[in-house]
């Protein structure tokens, strides 16, 4: 059977990036979107390269930003804006395939096996450099035979680039990463896999399916699968996504919160990033459901 030729095609500091076309000014000053920057509360949403030099984390509060970056220049989110621009993106992307899978806002999957473009690399380069001359936002695009490994390329560098992950060289661009950077490994799965030595997406290869099924149960044989570059979940043709049920959005801190404080910044930035999502799709809630964890769990 011939490979798929798969693209995973990743809008740079998307929200950040579309309020600098906005305002042009914004480009030579260190700024983020934050999520209410006129009363200083809430949470840094996305920010430029120039903050991100300076130490300015997404999700992290407005004051501690500042602290960091005392020039920092704050904008609050323009939801519709950036719809707008996620539409623009995607029409762009439709030029090359049908089969078009949204991934959230910023994020989709192209599928362009029989298509046209025989050259997955240099349709990357194509849509990259169109992305940034007609639209002018940046594009990390990760070109492979599978959504796992073309999601991994995506992430390898940024801003600006595309990069190939091919049958040739999977196993020396793939397997020395760490095993969290393998989509769908969560915190919990991945302090398992490092509790009994296996740091890499290659150690957990070569774990074999069956150990990482006594482990894991059947997620550790998709996973397995994940990592060795087996998957074949097909990219959904645009318009025909599976209908969303839920939405919902998790985080592992990086140390145990312990105020006020730190629960509501986390709070914010969890809540922020699911209400953007249910705008984008259209869709209020009805329930709401938040679920706690432990270091122990």
């Amino acid at each position: 059977m011939d490979d798929r030729l798969i693209l995973h095609v990743d809008q740079n500091a998307f929200y950040a990036s579309v309020e600098m076309l906005a305002r042009p000014s914004l480009r030579t000053v260190p700024c983020a979107v934050a999520g209410d920057p006129v009363n200083r509360h809430g949470i840094v949403l996305a920010k430029n390269q120039l903050a991100k030099e300076a130490g300015v984390k997404t999700g992290e509060v407005i004051w501690q930003a500042k602290q960091k970056c005392p020039g920092l220049i704050l904008v609050p989110p323009d939801y519709a804006r950036y719809i707008y621009y996620s539409r623009l993106a995607r029409s762009l992307y439709l030029e090359y395939t049908d089969r078009v899978e949204a991934f959230g806002i910023d994020e989709c999957w192209l599928d362009l096996t029989g298509c046209p473009e025989k050259d997955g690399f240099q349709a990357a380069e194509k849509i990259r450099i169109r992305m940034k001359k007609e639209l002018g936002l940046t594009v990390s695009i990760g070109v492979s035979w599978n959504k796992i490994y073309a999601k991994l390329g995506s992430d390898l560098k940024k801003p600006d680039a595309s990069t190939l992950i091919s049958r040739a060289n999977y196993q020396e661009v793939v397997y020395p990463l760490p095993v969290g950077d393998l989509l769908y490994v969560g915190p919990a799965t991945r302090r398992k896999l490092q509790r009994i030595g296996i740091r890499t997406i290659g150690q957990m290869v070569e774990a074999g399916p069956d150990f990482l099924r006594s482990l894991l149960g059947v997620v550790g044989l998709s996973l397995h699968c994940f990592g060795a570059g087996l998957d074949r979940t097909p990219v959904a043709p645009s318009g025909r996504e599976v209908p969303i049920k839920s939405v919902g959005n998790s985080i592992t801190t990086r140390h145990d919160l312990y105020t006020e404080e730190d629960i509501k910044a986390v709070t914010y930035m969890l809540t922020e990033s699911v209400a953007s999502r249910l705008r984008e799709a259209g869709m209020a809630a009805q329930t709401v459901q938040v679920s706690l964890r432990d270091y122990q769990l």
